[in-house]
């Protein structure tokens, strides 16, 4: 998921802090779950898929199966 998180936003030519504005949450969050580090909730993952223009199936598939 954390490498699928970067991705998009990268695609999106957003920074970690602008996602973070928009998603409603801590910069510092964003960066704990590109890298691994955090466990967002099914919510979080709704909501960043959703400004992220993706779908939480998008950002939780593995990149080797896609």
């Amino acid at each position: 998921m954390a490498e699928n998180v970067k991705a998009a936003r990268k695609a999106l030519d957003l920074s970690q802090e602008v996602l973070a504005l928009e998603a409603d949450i801590d910069r510092t969050y964003v960066s704990g779950i590109e890298r691994g580090r955090r466990n967002p909730s099914l919510t979080m993952i709704a909501k960043l898929a959703e400004r992220l223009k993706t779908t939480p199936a998008a950002l939780l598939t593995p990149p080797d199966f896609r």
